[in-house]
């Protein structure tokens, strides 16, 4: 078993806990977005931005209904106020966020 081994099923292990502990439906956070998302602001804005990014991703899509098209909505406009090669609207990561 590799170390990434190991830390994907703590990763996911942890989800499942903080899920459950907050009413969550099993498997319903999209954690690849979220990691997706919070580095690219890590590395488009500052380390200290990721976390509060997120949070405040989690707080619109609540409000919005807190389904998965919320939080893909509320990524996406997020996503679309970093810096990028065009000039605003993309950080070239090509990641999960914008299939």
């Amino acid at each position: 078993m590799t170390g990434g081994d190991e830390v994907s099923r703590a990763l996911d292990g942890w989800v499942a806990r903080v899920s459950a502990a907050l009413g969550l439906e099993p498997g319903s956070v999209d954690a690849a977005l979220v990691l997706d998302l919070t580095r690219d602001v890590a590395h488009g804005v500052a380390r200290p931005a990721a976390p509060l990014t997120a949070f405040l991703v989690g707080l619109a899509a609540g409000r919005a209904g807190g389904s998965g098209p919320d939080v893909h909505a509320a990524v996406e406009t997020v996503l679309s106020l970093l810096p990028g090669p065009d000039g605003g609207t993309d950080t070239g990561t090509g990641n999960a966020a914008r299939a």
